[in-house]
């Protein structure tokens, strides 16, 4: 990954008092992820630029995170981290340019309090929230905002954007103030940090942010995103803020609790959920902290907890997430079609099989998912070693991939998707089609999904419900692809709403009940 600070400050050479980089000189910095170097493709007179290349190696990496390391998947060594910047780079920037952030510069100690026409690139940025929320952090800082989508596949126009953007900032702003901009605001953009948040980051946010973060309109956001979720982190910060000059009180939103997504990502997520357990533990202090949007943490605005002013202590109840109301909407309707035995294919974490296994009618019940360490962790949740005989007889567990044929699936009464189908890259969704339906061929499948068009009742949500969606969709595309599906492999299809149905907006999760039409 790369990043470029090009100034025409004359002399622009003067930049590498600066950066306390001399400009003829390749230095390289070790990280414990990697290699950090940095060069000067150009310096001269009328134009500098000085390059910070960041070289990560994967096992470097996974090594350095320890026993917080995710769990044992591929994606722990293939992923983007060497490609995009991150909180990679803010970490190697912080590192290699130490002294230039603190604005230190013996050889010319008038040079860091000068403003500077600077322009920096980054070819390749992570932003959950596209070029416009890259806008709205950067532009109330005095940047000109240059941020470009780029495509997932240049030769597939069709799949559309990905997440990422190339960034290019214009300004004429201190050095040291760009570099704090980038080390707070790279993370924010990306919404992940490669490190655990511990409370000190607090602090650094606090140091990094002084002068600008307290009077930003997104500084809400900013520390949030910043520390992580970690909301009582993000209350401290917002406090010493408001101390240091902010009048403004901001809120956040209370922590909600979801399960885990039943897909890929499962597995990552609760290993650091765990992890995160673990350390409120030590902390009695901090109360437990969230992870990113996700569905496992979706709760409408209508299902939020009542204060205790507004209602008697009584009389409040703890509202219903919405992952519960959509299990509970799945096992009522299969109850309602007669179902006997079930397969969750995309189980994650056994949520929806240990509540198909409570319920002895369910004769019968099957879990599937892509990842080795959601089974893993399913199984321990469900106590598979203690369990009874006769209901450990009608479980059945196993590790595949819903865009393969795959004999084991067969043989049941119904099939759930349970918000699994946006996990799946759109040009593989005919191969899961054919799977399922074509294949498969259980009398009932039942899929859940996202409705997008709900997205503006979550107020912090930028972009899509999680970091492993692929798409979502509104409710008439998912109505077409449903119908569609239906009309290709036999069945009949409705459609049912999950969760409070806006009258503007509709429901934040849209079910579809296909049914095998006898005459197919």
């Amino acid at each position: 990954m790369l990043l470029t600070i090009t100034t025409t400050a004359k002399p622009a050479t003067d930049l590498g008092f600066l950066l306390h980089k001399h400009p003829e000189r390749v230095q390289e910095f070790s990280q414990s992820f990697g290699m950090a170097t940095v060069f000067y493709p150009e310096a001269g007179e009328e134009r500098c630029t000085a390059a910070l290349m960041l070289e990560v190696d994967p096992i470097a990496l996974v090594r350095s995170r320890g026993k917080h390391s995710p769990d044992f998947s591929l994606s722990q060594y293939v992923n983007d981290r060497p490609y995009a910047a991150s909180s990679l780079m803010a970490v190697a920037l912080a590192d290699v340019f130490r002294t230039a952030r603190a604005g230190r510069c013996k050889a010319r100690p008038d040079l860091p309090g000068t403003p500077l026409p600077l322009e920096l690139r980054l070819p390749a940025l992570p932003c959950r929230g596209g070029p416009e929320l890259a806008g709205r952090l950067f532009e109330p800082l005095g940047w000109e905002v240059d941020a470009r989508p780029v495509p997932l596949d240049e030769g597939f126009p069709e799949w559309g954007e990905s997440r990422y953007v190339g960034l290019t900032l214009r300004g004429t702003v201190r050095l040291v103030d760009a570099l704090n901009h980038l080390y707070v605001l790279l993370p924010v953009l990306d919404d992940n940090k490669h490190y655990w948040v511990a409370p000190d980051e607090v602090d650094k946010l606090i140091r990094a942010g002084e002068g600008w973060l307290g009077g930003h309109p997104e500084r809400a956001l900013i520390t949030r995103r910043y520390l992580g979720r970690r909301w009582a982190l993000a209350r401290t910060a917002l406090s010493r803020l408001a101390e240091l000059g902010d009048e403004t009180e901001e809120r956040l939103e209370p922590a909600v609790e979801e399960e885990a997504p039943a897909d890929t990502t499962a597995s990552d997520e609760a290993a650091e959920a765990e992890a995160e357990a673990a350390a409120a533990e030590a902390e009695a202090q901090e109360q437990s902290p969230q992870q990113e949007w996700s569905p496992q943490q979706e709760r409408s605005p209508q299902q939020e907890q009542p204060s205790q002013e507004e209602v008697p202590r009584e009389a409040a109840a703890k509202p219903r997430s919405l992952s519960v109301l959509r299990r509970e909407a799945v096992l009522g309707r299969l109850e309602g079609l007669g179902a006997v035995s079930v397969i969750d294919l995309g189980c994650g974490q056994g949520e929806l099989v240990g509540a198909l296994l409570a319920r002895p009618r369910f004769a019968r019940v099957g879990g599937m998912d892509v990842s080795p360490m959601a089974l893993t962790i399913a199984a321990r949740k469900l106590r598979l070693e203690r369990m009874p005989d006769a209901k450990r007889a009608r479980l059945t567990l196993f590790q595949g991939a819903l865009t393969y044929a795959d004999k084991r699936l067969s043989g049941y009464d119904a099939a759930v998707l349970m918000e699994v189908i946006e996990h799946v890259d759109p040009p593989r969704l005919p191969a899961l089609e054919r799977v399922v339906f074509g294949r498969a061929k259980p009398r009932h499948v039942l899929v859940t999904t996202p409705n997008i068009e709900y997205n503006v009742r979550y107020e912090s949500l930028t972009g899509l419900r999680h970091n492993d969606h692929r798409f979502e969709w509104t409710r008439a595309e998912f109505a077409a692809w449903a119908t569609r599906v239906a009309e290709q492999y036999g069945y009949r299809v409705s459609f049912a709403p999950v969760g409070d149905d806006d009258p503007e907006v509709g429901p934040p999760t849209q079910m579809g009940v296909f049914t095998l039409d006898q005459r197919s």
